[in-house]
């Protein structure tokens, strides 16, 4: 009988291995490309809810990318209240599996993953759809994702201010004095959203909402703006989309699944606010080139992304072609 071996990552073993910034975007920009193209197959998400009384509920996430010759699945938690414990509030682990033979190759830690792509992610519709010139980003949000979002977006535009806020202060306070010292400039802590926004450049919403909140306004979104909004409950005003000349989105058919309440645009979908015919692209056609992105500096311009399956499996490929080349990680007898 064979031997089937897995490697085991965890996210001591990712820490060592010199993935950089770089790495996370291309990796990121690279597999919407593929998507542009029809090059991954992309399964609808699912959500399993628990009887837990509402503490958290857990993401399923599957794709395979043809270009990488690899398959997977994720399984991300989404609680909240996790910061209560000293844990993220999302943890996830991912199974990489080979598409030829269905022989599991890897057990990587998604945590990390699962936060870097998302900022990568903001950073490429950034990219391709902020004004070039952005110099100013409002960021809502302190945990999870924000630290990426914040990193990876300056390491395109530089910004001459940064501006964060989040519902705790003494969390938004750590949050902007250690960005601070990562990035090695001032980072303004504010005590608002509309201090945060209103006249930002880039605006980015990841919030940890338990009930839908208008902390994103129209009167914020400037000519010119580019506005980020993805967390899991809605923090926008409901005819917000009034004033936005585009919207951009991830995956149209994704945008509509899932549970009703979860979701940034979910109100304007529910309402009829969104449609297939008000979004302009998915992101994938327009890094591939099939689409245009932004074509003046003054359009406003909405991005909402839910998370793509194919960029956490292209993020922890790499990782474990790295992994394997420096024989790092734990080998686990399969059979």
């Amino acid at each position: 009988m064979t031997s089937v071996w897995m490697r085991y990552l965890s996210g001591a073993d990712i820490a060592s291995l010199g993935v950089t910034n770089a790495d996370i975007v291309d990796a990121v920009e690279d597999v919407l490309v593929d998507h542009g193209n029809g090059r991954v197959v992309f399964e609808p998400r699912t959500h399993l809810v628990p009887d837990n009384g509402g503490k958290g509920h857990f993401n399923v996430l599957r794709g395979h990318l043809s270009e990488k010759n690899v398959s997977g699945v994720k399984v991300v938690g989404d609680f909240v209240s996790n910061f209560e414990r000293g844990l993220p509030s999302e943890m996830a682990l991912i199974l990489l599996l080979d598409p030829e033979t269905g022989m599991p190759r890897a057990i990587v830690d998604g945590t990390m993953i699962t936060d870097a792509r998302t900022g990568a992610m903001t950073a490429v519709g950034a990219k391709y759809l902020a004004r070039k010139d952005s110099r100013v980003l409002g960021h809502i949000g302190a945990r999870g994702t924000a630290w990426w979002n914040v990193v990876l977006l300056d390491s395109i535009f530089d910004f001459a201010e940064i501006r964060v806020t989040s519902k705790r202060p003494e969390s938004r306070e750590d949050f902007g004095a250690r960005l601070s010292a990562h990035l090695g400039k001032p980072v303004r802590v504010c005590s608002s959203a509309e201090e945060t926004l209103d006249g930002a450049d880039i605006m980015v919403e990841a919030s940890r909402l338990n009930e839908p909140e208008a902390l994103v306004r129209k009167e914020y979104i400037r000519p010119g703006s580019f506005l980020v909004p993805y967390g899991t409950i809605s923090a926008l005003e409901l005819d917000l989309l009034d004033v936005v000349d585009k919207v951009v989105v991830d995956n149209w058919r994704e945008s509509q699944s899932g549970n009703p309440r979860f979701g940034a645009l979910r109100p304007q979908l529910n309402a009829g606010l969104l449609t297939a015919d008000r979004v302009h692209a998915e992101i994938g056609d327009i890094v591939a080139g099939h689409k245009p992105g932004r074509v003046n500096d003054s359009e406003r311009i909405l991005f909402w992304h839910r998370g793509l399956s194919t960029t956490d499996l292209a993020v922890a490929h790499m990782i474990l072609a790295r992994a394997e080349a420096a024989e790092v990680g734990t080998m686990l007898p399969y059979r």
